[in-house]
């Protein structure tokens, strides 16, 4: 397989939005610059390793390490960093939602419609979407999103056994580019778009009915925001 100039710069274009947008979305979760540059760097050699967990004349079932391992650890640890105990109920509900609404749209509009591209190639899409609104909260979608794709595939390897159907169910399978992380970076961009629209609209966030320690750290996150566009302003 040969690889053009033209190939390699877009292979090359596609890398540096990929990671420039996924670092913006491990900011928005809180994470330190150390720590998202290790997360992503888990990701990038993760993405080289592939693991068979188990292996039979029906079900053959493999893992991605940066594509699926590292997504549902990270959904995990900012699924106990989550502000309240509703938020966590939530996202967990969110992920259930989003693994329904994939096997619903795989199995109806998959199966019986013609599509001008693969229903594989709209996963992220549908699970980023479907993760925002069960998750609202950055990290309430992530975690629905992320978890939501492993959850449907999960399910897609039971019916296969089920049904005593021949096939391979391979989490994460895409690497960086598989849906799992795909559908979290999504889901995070959707929350953060809309979330600021929604917050410039009224002024601020939202603040009846919410906790006082979640509000605590919206105010201190914007301040900081704010003292580093102040600052980044007087480098320029």
């Amino acid at each position: 397989m040969g690889f053009t100039v033209g190939r390699l710069i877009l292979i090359s274009l596609g890398l540096l939005i990929f990671f420039g947008v996924a670092e913006r979305v491990l900011d928005r979760m809180h994470l330190t610059d150390k720590q998202a540059f290790f997360v992503l760097g888990a990701i990038i050699l993760g993405s080289f390793i592939n693991l068979t967990l188990f292996h039979s004349d029906i079900l053959t079932v493999r893992i991605n390490l940066g594509g699926a391992l590292v997504p549902f650890a990270l959904a995990l640890y900012v699924w106990i960093k989550a502000g309240t105990a509703k938020e966590k109920i939530r996202s967990i509900i969110g992920a259930v939602f989003t693994a329904a609404v994939i096997w619903f749209l795989g199995m109806t509009i998959g199966s019986e419609y013609a599509l001008p591209v693969d229903i594989l190639y709209l996963y992220p899409l549908i699970a980023g979407l479907a993760g925002y609104l069960a998750g609202r909260s950055r990290k309430g979608a992530f975690i629905a999103a992320v978890l939501g794709v492993l959850l449907f595939d999960v399910s897609h390897g039971l019916y296969l056994i089920y049904n005593r159907i021949p096939g391979l169910v391979h989490f994460g399978g895409g690497g960086i580019y598989d849906a799992v992380i795909l559908s979290g970076i999504l889901a995070v961009c959707l929350a953060e778009f809309i979330g600021e629209g929604r917050e410039r609209m009224q002024g601020g966030p939202k603040s009846h009915g919410r906790d006082e320690s979640v509000l605590k750290n919206l105010r201190t996150a914007g301040a900081n925001n704010r003292k580093g566009g102040e600052r980044h302003g007087e480098r320029t």
